[in-house]
This record gives C-alpha cells, sequence and structure tokens, in this order.
C-alpha cells in the first residue's frame, strides 16, 4: 500500500492522531479512546499502519496470556510530504480531504460524548474567515503560522498538558483573480 492510500483513511488518521506528542498506546487503550470504531476494525488498521512503516512496536507484554503490544509512532514514518501531495490526482486530493474530515469529525463527536466535555471552558474553537490575499500575502501567513504551530508541536506530554487537535484548511473559494 502506497503512503497515500495508508495514511488517508479516517481510522488510519485518527491513529496517527492518538499517538501522536510522542506517546505509546496498546490497541486495548487506542479501542478505549475509538468506542466507535469495532474491535477488529482498529486492530485490522493498527496492523496496515504497522506494516507500512507509520507505527513501531514500542514494548510488549503478556496479559492472560496473550501478547500485548504497545505503540508509537515510527521516527522514520512515511509521510504525504509537498512532493507527494503534488503527485496526487484531484480523486486523491478529495479523499484526503473526506478522510480528514471525517477523521475530525469523529474526533469532536468522541470529545463531545466524554464526561465533563465543556465546548466553552475548554476554548473549543470551529470558527471561517474570509481572507482577501494575493500570492505573497499568503505565502506569508502560511510562514507565520507554520512557525507559531511547529514551536508549540514539539511540546511533549507533560503535567498540566493536554493535547489539542487543530486542523487547518486552507482553499480559495473562487477562481484565480476573481474580483468583486
Amino acid at each position: 500500500m502506497d503512503t497515500v492510500d495508508l495514511l488517508l483513511h479516517p481510522v488510519r488518521l485518527r491513529v496517527v492522531h492518538a499517538l501522536s506528542g510522542g506517546r505509546t498506546l496498546t490497541t486495548t487503550q487506542l479501542c478505549a479512546r475509538m468506542p466507535d470504531v469495532p474491535k477488529a476494525t482498529l486492530y485490522r488498521h493498527v496492523g496496515l499502519l504497522a506494516a507500512g512503516g507509520v507505527l513501531e512496536v514500542d514494548g510488549e507484554q503478556r496479559v492472560r496470556g496473550a501478547v500485548e503490544r504497545r505503540y508509537r509512532l515510527s521516527r522514520e514514518r512515511p509521510v504525504i510530504d509537498a512532493d507527494a501531495a503534488a503527485a496526487m490526482t484531484l480523486d486523491e486530493h478529495r479523499r484526503g480531504f473526506g478522510a480528514a474530515m471525517a477523521a475530525l469529525l469523529a474526533e469532536f463527536e468522541a470529545y463531545l460524548d466524554r464526561d465533563g466535555a465543556d465546548p466553552v471552558a475548554d476554548s473549543v474553537s470551529y470558527r471561517q474567515f474570509t481572507l482577501w490575499l494575493d500570492e505573497e500575502e499568503l505565502a506569508g501567513m502560511i510562514k507565520d503560522m507554520t512557525a507559531a504551530l511547529m514551536s508549540r508541536a514539539r511540546n511533549q506530554p507533560a503535567p498540566g498538558r493536554t493535547p489539542h487537535l487543530l486542523g487547518t484548511i486552507l482553499f480559495p473559494t473562487d477562481g484565480p483573480h476573481s474580483q468583486q
């Protein structure tokens, strides 16, 4: 399975999100985080991610006679980089966007279903803005946002820190050079 096919699936994206930030989890812990995903389905997707080099085994322990593995994201995991994105077809981009939205929706539903979910206290946001930008302004905004996000993306789990999922979506809403 190529990298695009491997990563552009809502359940596999959720597994990658769950293991981000240096976390290690067992399949049992992943199942608890994703109760809406049947166990057999989750095990199959974890197996595909491990076989594809996205996940690696961090350790094993015996639990009631079976071997339970702890998984983490591989340090050498395949990614959809700029070259891979440029080689994707429009249908692959459509499928990738759909998978990302399905994963985002499932994660938000799981958040809302947790005991004590409080969107206001948790600073939940789902706003959209229309920005009129020329190519230079767009490039500058992307550079600034990337710098701000990457400085925090390196944070490791620590007391007082909770993981937050941030999804960015950016695309033109009109054709090139449209004016109103």
